[in-house]
């Protein structure tokens, strides 16, 4: 079996093959690839194809296959079965790279091992946290599914069928692109060494930089691959006893995380907000709307306490206050675990509060929808007409009962979607230090940091990422 790779440097490509020994470059311009990749030949792949002793006999490359020395197009699907083991032309694959504990030294240094080796060591991470095997076995047994005559008999099933396919699919292909691009740059390092072409050197070595860059990125995303991850959610926030001062730590506690949001590029909109007396908010709810919301905010769930000189004491004392977070996934393809009936709700309209505004408190637009059978309550007054209070009531109380069911049936687990009821305030998740000394501490990882105001303002990705990855790895030590 022969390789083919070809790497595009700013005014050439450099079209390499290797075959039962014999290597065989050639240097040509960017056109030539462009007219390639147009007929829908990547020019990141590497496919297999024939030779003889007199030259190339056949082949093919995606969708582009030749034959002697006339390239001809054709249509070659791929197989979801096969997964082949990606190596470079002298057989190193990422698992070699991986048993020769090559030293991973600063992404500074020009050694092209280390940058290998701390790649492949990331490609390992990202398998392991998409459990790679459980992964292919799954697709299998989809795939299968997906081939049965009967399938679209059941439309919704053959949708959670489909749309499952396609995830795991994406996600396989992803690793194993990422994969082969690694080996491909090996390989074009070598060449360029062995051709001494600094210019490729050059340039394949800063592919390489970047590509271990990435790699920290892509195990991140690995972290997101339960059911519901990919969601957008619900976050509610609720005061714990103690008056104006838990009030306005609920208030500061919905401020970061409405910073944190709009950092992440997610839109939020305020669904509902009950204020204090005096300041702050004894309760609120968000809707954070944006792929792998849920995934990062189930990290938040639980209580928060705070510790501070309380602006609300005129002694100057400390005061210590809580509030309880519990977020909400929003299920994204539309379908409902619990059936909600007209008969189990009770509707309440009343006038909103808050600063007011036309119309605002004249009329009882605001809406309150109790399900009688569980006392679950969900409240809308931020929309301008009773209407939209109440579909968007309607779409809070659904998502507390289908995550209520979620909770139900994984009772036995340590699931990270409850309501927001089911918080015990024994349950303190991070502690916010602003005196005697300032510190923040995430209880459950040890991760701390000593800027409180860099978190209190929306900076909550370490917490997130350090809780998603200790949970993970826990779970492979309990496996």
């Amino acid at each position: 079996m022969s390789s083919l790779i070809i790497n595009r440097s700013r005014s050439r490509s450099v079209l390499l093959w290797k075959t039962h020994g014999i290597k065989i470059t050639s240097i040509f311009s960017r056109s030539f690839a462009d007219s390639v990749s147009a007929s829908g030949f990547s020019s990141d792949s590497t496919r297999s194809f024939k030779t003889t002793s007199s030259g190339f006999e056949s082949g093919k490359f995606g969708k582009l296959a030749f034959s002697g020395s006339n390239f001809v197009s054709t249509t070659r699907p791929l197989s979801s079965e096969a997964v082949p083991v990606a190596s470079t032309c002298d057989g190193l694959t990422v698992e070699r790279i991986i048993a020769n504990q090559w030293p991973i030294l600063d992404e500074n240094e020009s050694d092209w091992k280390s940058h290998a080796a701390a790649i492949a060591q990331s490609i390992q991470v990202i398998k392991r946290r998409l459990q790679w095997k459980k992964l292919l076995v799954r697709l299998r047994m989809l795939s299968v599914e997906l081939n049965k005559p009967d399938l679209w008999d059941d439309p919704t099933h053959a949708g959670k069928i489909s749309r499952e396919h396609g995830s795991l699919t994406g996600k396989m292909k992803g690793v194993m692109t990422f994969e082969r691009e690694l080996l491909e740059h090996i390989d074009m390092l070598k060449l360029a060494r062995e051709e001494k072409d600094s210019e490729l050197e050059s340039e394949t070595m800063s592919a390489l930089v970047e590509m271990r860059r990435v790699s920290k990125e892509k195990e991140l995303e690995a972290l997101l691959s339960a059911e519901n991850d990919s969601c957008s959610c619900y976050i509610e926030v609720q005061a714990g006893a103690g008056g104006t001062e838990s009030n306005d730590w609920a208030s500061m506690v919905m401020e970061m995380y409405k910073t944190w949001a709009q950092r992440r590029k997610f839109s939020v909109t305020v669904v509902d907000e009950m204020p204090g007396e005096m300041a702050g908010i004894k309760r609120a709810t968000i809707k954070v709307n944006g792929e792998y919301a849920y995934g990062y905010a189930k990290a938040e769930v639980g209580v928060h306490r705070l510790v501070r000189i309380s602006p609300f004491d005129s002694g100057k004392r400390r005061h210590t206050s809580f509030a309880a977070v519990a977020v909400i996934p929003i299920l994204g393809d539309g379908s409902t675990r619990v059936q909600i009936n007209d008969s189990d709700l009770r509707i309440e309209r009343f006038r909103s509060g808050g600063a007011g505004g036309q119309h605002a408190n004249t009329t009882d637009s605001a809406v309150r929808i109790i399900h009688i059978p569980t006392g679950i309550t969900a409240t809308c007054q931020n929309e301008r007409s009773q209407h939209m209070n109440k579909a968007s009531a309607m779409a809070v109380l659904q998502s507390r009962l289908d995550q209520l069911e979620m909770a139900r049936q994984t009772a036995m687990n340590a699931q990270h979607t409850q309501s927001l009821t089911e918080i015990s305030w024994g349950n303190q998740i991070r502690t916010y230090v602003l005196h005697p000394y300032r510190m923040v501490k995430d209880l459950r990882t040890n991760y701390e940091v000593s800027d409180p105001d860099s978190v209190l303002e929306g900076d909550l990705d370490g917490f997130i990422l350090s809780f998603l990855s200790s949970s993970l790895d826990k779970g492979d030590d309990e496996h």
